[in-house]
């Protein structure tokens, strides 16, 4: 399949290299040339602008949209609308708030034009070998498109969650609960290195990913970060983020469902801005390990 993909970043370019890999023809466009000019000596199709980009695509054209929430969306979605016709698609697979995703639905609907929100998830790994993602939008379009997201999901690891926002949605919530998972694991090692013992963090975190209950792909990330630096000497304790799980406890509200875990990991997340601490570390070095976010690095006189 020829498909247009607009976003390079760290997720956008491994999502690219999976759709080469699995013999889809991608055109990829971004702002700054370079990862378009790596990604063509890839196999890719690299164009110099948005009208260049849709006029490089077969009608009805499918276009997929990797850019941070907002307005770096609606921009993208605005600078192509000149270039598109009826029955074009256009998919957001960034963290897009869903209330958006609703309202960039209809506007594309008046025009004759198709919308798919879409949660992705699984990291940089899973951007590479196979991501989780949960589809919001008409069930018709969705289903035409089908080999396409098997091509870039994990076995069983796509699903149409419902119509407009309803993918989006589910991502966010998905990443509330992340927010909690995470909050435990940064505290409970947190514990574990103030104990009255020496103890050994990673090999602590691998043998729970052995059969633990609490073992989880997180887990394993905690222990080659462990095993990269025993006490995380190199990470302040500062967890950046906050976005999608303060969305998630937002439309908690809404719904008038108690998520008293959810709301302590946003505030606690907030603190770590303030007053960081070795639960902050294992937080940030764990995201680092499946997003690629950025780590405040600790300087010599800290």
């Amino acid at each position: 399949m020829k498909l247009g993909f607009v976003g390079l970043g760290r997720m956008g370019s491994n999502m690219v290299l999976r759709l080469i890999k699995t013999g889809h023809m991608p055109v990829v466009y971004n702002r700054s040339p370079e990862p378009g000019i790596a990604l063509e000596k890839a196999g890719a199709e690299r164009a110099e602008d948005y009208a260049e980009l849709c006029g490089m695509l077969i009608a009805p054209r499918v276009i997929w949209i990797m850019v941070p929430a907002g307005r770096p969306v609606d921009g993208v979605i605005g600078a192509l609308l000149p270039h598109l016709a009826k029955g074009d698609t256009l998919i957001d697979g960034g963290n897009s708030n869903y209330l958006d995703s609703v309202r960039r639905c209809k506007l594309l609907k008046k025009k004759g034009m198709h919308f798919l929100d879409i949660g992705t998830s699984g990291g940089l790994e899973g951007a590479r070998n196979g991501a989780c993602l949960t589809i919001g939008g008409d069930e018709k379009v969705y289903r035409k498109l089908v080999p396409l997201f098997r091509s870039l999901a994990a076995k069983h690891g796509f699903l149409h969650c419902g119509p407009s926002g309803a993918g989006h949605y589910v991502k966010t919530i998905h990443n509330g609960i992340e927010y909690s998972i995470l909050q435990a694991y940064g505290e409970g090692f947190s514990v574990l290195e103030a104990a009255p013992y020496r103890l050994n963090l990673a090999k602590i975190a691998a043998v729970w990913s052995h059969g633990s209950v609490i073992r989880s792909w997180l887990l394993e990330l905690a222990f080659r970060e462990f095993r990269k630096s025993p006490r995380l000497s190199g990470i302040e304790g500062v967890v950046g983020g906050g976005e999608t799980g303060d969305w998630a406890v937002r439309q908690a509200k809404r719904a008038k469902v108690r998520v008293p875990s959810m709301e302590l990991a946003l505030r606690e997340r907030k603190r770590s801005a303030r007053k960081p601490s070795f639960t902050g570390k294992v937080i940030a070095a764990i995201r680092n390990g499946f997003g690629g976010h950025s780590v405040m690095k600790r300087t010599k006189r800290q």
